[in-house]
């Protein structure tokens, strides 16, 4: 009997990876990780399974990937039917949370936090600092996330703007990298660097793929992030990894 079941729960997330048709039109698989179904499938199993103590409804999910409400309940129902998440109802709210009893959940959160987790855990992370002004990914994470085919990115490029205490962002990008499992490189920029761009590597960042992180801002009079993304037509190669060096 438990074989048939697990059986069952296997075919079914075939179905959820390979039934890539979405309002109507069929949709790419993501180049981050292929095996799903859509980039918004992958965000939103990033989103619910890495913290599986929290509980999401449809429209706080849909805020946070910035699709519309009936797309991501169309996902939201995918994910209920091969028993990924967990709905309860409280009065006319539906809250849904990682179904910990799948044993899928546990090994799928480990991918999707490393294809998917990048935003999330930066935005955990690097949001506790002080004097962040804004914070981007850059590099080829961003360039997957963009859309652009090639290898799996082994490191993410993170691009902070403003003047926060370096011993502050080494630590929270140490923390990132022990939940993400691969590198995180960090390059620091000034606001009036970055505004002006007169050097190479700012103009070349500028000119790629960039998407801007939402974070919790710990400084009241910093205006909150919003989450975008730049998508120009040609992805111009990532420089050397600067590491902490360079606030210019």
């Amino acid at each position: 009997m438990v074989g048939r079941v697990a059986q069952s729960l296997y075919c079914r997330l075939i179905l959820l990876e390979n039934g890539a048709i979405l309002g109507g039109m069929r949709v790419a698989a993501p180049p981050l990780l292929p095996i799903f179904r859509s980039r918004l499938q992958g965000e939103l199993l990033a989103l619910v399974l890495v913290d599986p103590s929290r509980s999401w409804t449809v429209e706080e999910l849909a805020d946070r990937t910035g699709h519309p409400y009936q797309t991501v309940a169309t996902e939201v129902r995918r994910l209920q039917d091969v028993q990924l998440v967990h709905i309860q109802t409280v009065g006319r709210t539906k809250l849904l949370s990682a179904n910990e009893s799948n044993p899928y959940v546990p090994p799928l959160t480990r991918l999707v936090l490393m294809s998917f987790g990048p935003p999330l855990v930066i935005s955990e992370e690097f949001g506790t600092v002080s004097r962040i002004e804004q914070l981007m990914i850059y590099g080829s994470w961003a360039a997957r996330y963009d859309g652009e085919a090639g290898p799996a990115p082994n490191d993410i490029d993170v691009l902070v703007i403003g003047r926060p205490d370096r011993d502050e962002i080494h630590e929270a990008a140490l923390r990132a990298q022990q939940r993400l499992g691969r590198e995180v490189n960090v390059m620091l920029r000034t606001r009036v660097a970055w505004d002006k761009a007169i050097d190479g590597f700012t103009q070349q960042v500028r000119s790629s793929p960039l998407l801007e992180v939402r974070y919790p801002q710990p400084d009241a009079e910093v205006e909150q992030g919003k989450r975008g993304r730049r998508a120009p037509t040609r992805i111009a190669p990532t420089p050397a990894r600067a590491g902490r060096r360079g606030d210019r």
